[in-house]
């Protein structure tokens, strides 16, 4: 954590690196660099919950990132119906 631009008590940093980690070590799915300054996260969608919550405290201490949660749909079809696929993105 760059403790220049974060406002959380230094002593209260590891717990919440930890946090993450663990979030990460139990929920992540995917990860994806966009580019230089974007991450996208895939997670399990039962981690909603704890997402808000770390990412609503993160903010709070640290106003430079900006968390977008969004809900990801996979829709998948035997290969005999791949067509139908066809229709969702017309």
């Amino acid at each position: 954590m760059d403790t220049h631009f974060c406002k959380l008590p230094t002593a209260e940093q590891p717990f919440r690196v930890a946090e993450f980690d663990r979030l990460f070590a139990e929920h992540l799915r995917r990860a994806e660099r966009v580019d230089a300054q974007t991450l996208d996260l895939t997670l399990d969608p039962e981690s909603l919950a704890a997402v808000e919550d770390l990412t609503a405290r993160e903010t709070e201490c640290c106003a430079f990132f900006t968390f977008t949660l969004e809900l990801r749909l996979r829709v998948t079809v035997p290969p005999t119906q791949a067509a139908v696929l066809d229709g969702f993105l017309s």
